[in-house]
């Protein structure tokens, strides 16, 4: 079983903003190989900050309202809300580490 969320725009108030913990968005797509890339490394985050951080998906195709929404238009793009605000925001592969970065300090 996966530690990711997948967001919809029915579960995205409750799973995101209202979250006591900091929370990771994944705007990824199936057909977007550097979304593919990334993908293990989000996944083996979701598992090591279990508790500490929400990991979320987006699929871009399947959920086009909320990606609109946040203004997505390269995938993947990673978006870190922390107390229901957008805080950080990357376009595109990054390393494990580097993705990291963008909430290890918020935890």
């Amino acid at each position: 079983m996966s530690a990711e969320v997948v967001l919809t725009s029915s579960n995205f108030e409750t799973e995101v903003l209202q979250s006591p913990v900091p929370v990771l968005i994944d705007f990824w797509a199936e057909w977007c190989m550097p979304c593919k890339m990334i993908a293990p490394a989000v996944e083996d985050l979701a598992k090591q900050y279990g508790g500490k951080l929400k990991v979320c998906k987006v699929n871009v195709d399947e959920q086009n309202e909320l990606a609109s929404q946040h203004n997505i238009v390269s995938i993947p793009t990673l978006m870190v809300y922390k107390d229901g605000q957008v805080v950080r925001q990357k376009v595109g592969a990054l390393p494990k580490q580097a993705i990291e970065n963008l909430f290890k300090d918020l935890l």
